[in-house]
Formats: structure tokens, C-alpha cells, sequence
């Protein structure tokens, strides 16, 4: 039997974060990951699932030095944020140059970055990293939980990590109720060539049925969609030919960049949000997807992942070096109430701007309209709406101080 002190449930983006922010605290880390997973050289092609990451993301995987190697590998910084609503005088503008900033956020593949951060933990002894490796039971004993493995194998931690995603084995084996709300949409995910360059700018237009954002690549002329719509709609477009899927999102797009071209192939997945009645438990912290699903209308859902991780790390850092249990609930707490704050104010944010933008009824679509072209022009309210995608609110103090 292996003892460890933090066991992790979820190679992904946001359990490895933790455990590379864990490393040189004293603490005994493992990391297990579902599947098999081997780091590769990144194809020429960039792969469909991006994120775009805000300076609160990029401060933490910074301090995790992981961010240079992010960027040598494959980001793309966006300086420019465009939102408008289709057949109406509502728009919104931002650029870094009067922000005074140098970028506004990057537009990152979720695998580089999941590389990156693999990498990191790989070269890390305090880490070890178990791949495949599925739960098979779990139980929570006084001072520490005991983990079996399919193949057998049996870990101890004073303290599991549940970074194994929206369908957590974790959450569901400590009896976590989840709250839950379907967003009666689908998001298509495809790259897509454009015939005008997207001059670095992320792109988003609301309409009665959906959301389309492009979110620029470091090629000028190719760009990640997002397109949230009905799913019987989702589906149509997946199954539509390449000719006839250019046709309807050049014009779903205002032709905003010229003719469109898919590169890619058309992958389609519901959207649904989702809340976990608490965040910790005995032994027990949720972080990610376990913890909370929201709507991509902001680009959002890992920036609020990472800041779970980025929480998790300093309570658990401030708990060791003060000689107390990291697995007692009561300790725990003080991460449990800063992110369920966090996540319920995303999300109720994120319910208010769906429903804002629903549906074409004409009083609602003047208010909308009205409302941007406000936000667009009086003073203080742009720095403010930067502040808060830029996620710097968010910042857990420690970081803040980095």
C-alpha cells in the first residue's frame, strides 16, 4: 500500500495545476489519470478544444513556470474583444492599446496546456504520476481515505483531490448532491478559415437562437468557433456538407470576415450547468469540473477551474506549514466558501446573460441593444467589464502578492 499525503483524481488541466503547485511544500503528491496519457509533439493542425485565458490564469501557471513553455509551444494573444447583437445598433468594443495593456487574454489548446503541465509534474519528485489508473472504491477513514485501484493497487491520502471532471466518480462516491441546470443548447466546435485576417481580435455575436464566438488562432486567417445553438440546430450543422456549412456560418457571422471554410471536423456536446452542493467534505476537495459547469458564452469555465486550484494550493500550503490536518473538513471550509462564492456569481452572471439574450422579443432586444451601445460608451464601465474578464477580482491573496 502507498501512503501519500494529497491524492489526485484527474490528470487534466486543473488537478495537475494543483499538484504542481503543491510541489516543494513537504507534501507527498500522486496524480491519477484515467487513460493512458504520453506527452507528443503538437500536430500541425491545432486540435478543436481551446480555452482563452484570462491574466488571473496566466499569472498562476506562471508562478507553476509553466507559462514560457506554453508559449513556445502553440498560444495566440488576443488583443481585441468585439460583441454585437445581429440586425442591431447594439455593439461592444475592446482593445489593449487603450486599455494600456499588451494583450487582452490568449487563446490556448487545451492540450498544450495540459502538456505543459504534465511535463512540470513529470520532472517533479515530489509528484508521482499513475496513468491508467480508474478508481475502483474509496473510503473516508478518520485520519486518512483509502483509494483501490482497478488493477488492485492501494493508495492512502490524508487528502483527495476530485479533479475527475463534470461526471465526478469522486463527488458522486462522497454523496455530493449536484445541482444542475440544462442550458437546452449544444456548442458545435470546429477551426475555421477566414478570408479576411481576424487581426487578432475575439469575435462574438448573439442572436435570437444562439451564440457564435470566434476565437482568433495564431494563424491570421484561421479561428476557433464556438457555436451554441438548439440541439436539433447543432446537429443539422454537424451533419450539414462542408459547401453548405460555410454558406450558413458566413451569414450566421455577418460575413464579418469574409467567406468562411471549415478546416476541421465538426464536433458537437451539451451545454449544462452544474453546481455541487459543497465544494469539500471530509478528506475531500473539489476542484474544476467536479465542482461546477458553466455556459462558454465568457470563455470562462477553466479560468474558474484554475482559480479553484489556485485557492486549493494556498489553503492547503498555509495548513501544512502550520502543522494542521489538510484533510479536516473544518480546515478545508475556508477554500469551500471563497469558490462556491465565486462559482455562484459566474453562474448566476452567466444564467442572466442567457436569458437577456434569448429569443427575439422586440422590447428585450432594444433593452440589449441599448444597454451595449451604453456600456460601449460611457466612461469607467469598459475598464471596470475588463477588470472582471481579466478575473484579477478572483486572485486568491497569495497570488495576488507573486
Amino acid at each position: 500500500m502507498q501512503s501519500y499525503d494529497v491524492v489526485i483524481a484527474g490528470g487534466g488541466m486543473v488537478g495537475l495545476a494543483v499538484a504542481c503547485g503543491l510541489q516543494g511544500s513537504g507534501l507527498r503528491i500522486a496524480v491519477l489519470e484515467k487513460t493512458a496519457y504520453t506527452p507528443t509533439p503538437l500536430a500541425d493542425t491545432p486540435s478543436l478544444r481551446v480555452s482563452a485565458i484570462n491574466r488571473a490564469s496566466e499569472k498562476l501557471l506562471s508562478h507553476l513556470g509553466v507559462w514560457q513553455d506554453i508559449l513556445a509551444m502553440r498560444a495566440s494573444a488576443y488583443h481585441g474583444m468585439e460583441v454585437w447583437e445581429k440586425d442591431s445598433f447594439g455593439h461592444i468594443r475592446f482593445d489593449d492599446q487603450h486599455q494600456g495593456m499588451t494583450s487582452l487574454g490568449y487563446i490556448v489548446e487545451n492540450q498544450v496546456i495540459r502538456q505543459a503541465l504534465w511535463q512540470r509534474a513529470s520532472q517533479s519528485s515530489d509528484i508521482t504520476l499513475i496513468t491508467p489508473a480508474s478508481l475502483q472504491q474509496v473510503a473516508f477513514g478518520d485520519n486518512e481515505a483509502f483509494v483501490t485501484l482497478e488493477d488492485g493497487s492501494m493508495l492512502t491520502a490524508r487528502l483527495l483531490v476530485a479533479a475527475d471532471g463534470a461526471d465526478s466518480w469522486l463527488r458522486k462516491k462522497a454523496d455530493i448532491p449536484l445541482l444542475f441546470r440544462d442550458y437546452q443548447h449544444h456548442a458545435l466546435v470546429a477551426n475555421i478559415r477566414t478570408e479576411q485576417p481576424h487581426d487578432a481580435v475575439a469575435r462574438q455575436i448573439f442572436y435570437g437562437e444562439g451564440i457564435l464566438a470566434f476565437l482568433p488562432m495564431s494563424d491570421p486567417h484561421l479561428s476557433s468557433i464556438v457555436w451554441s445553438c438548439e440541439p436539433q440546430q447543432a446537429e443539422r450543422l454537424r451533419g450539414m456538407s462542408d459547401a453548405e456549412f460555410n454558406q450558413t456560418l458566413s451569414v450566421a457571422f455577418d460575413m464579418k470576415l469574409g467567406l468562411c471554410q471549415v478546416e476541421s471536423e465538426r464536433q458537437t456536446f451539451p451545454l449544462m450547468a452544474r453546481y455541487a452542493r459543497q465544494f469539500a467534505a471530509h478528506r475531500l476537495a473539489l476542484v474544476g469540473d467536479s465542482a461546477h459547469t458553466i455556459h462558454p458564452l465568457a470563455g470562462q469555465g477553466v479560468n474558474l477551474g484554475f482559480m479553484d486550484a489556485a485557492e486549493l494550493i494556498g489553503e492547503v500550503r498555509r495548513l501544512q506549514q502550520q502543522g494542521k490536518d489538510i484533510g479536516q473538513h473544518l480546515y478545508l471550509r475556508r477554500y469551500e466558501r471563497s469558490r462556491k462564492h465565486s462559482a455562484a456569481t459566474m453562474l448566476a452572471s452567466m444564467q442572466g446573460f442567457r436569458q437577456l439574450f434569448a429569443g427575439n422579443n422586440p422590447g428585450l432586444k432594444l433593452l440589449r441593444d441599448i444597454g451595449l451601445k451604453m456600456a460601449d460608451t460611457l466612461p469607467g464601465v469598459k475598464p471596470q467589464l475588463l477588470q472582471q474578464a481579466m478575473g484579477l477580482h478572483d486572485l486568491p491573496d497569495w497570488l495576488k502578492q507573486q
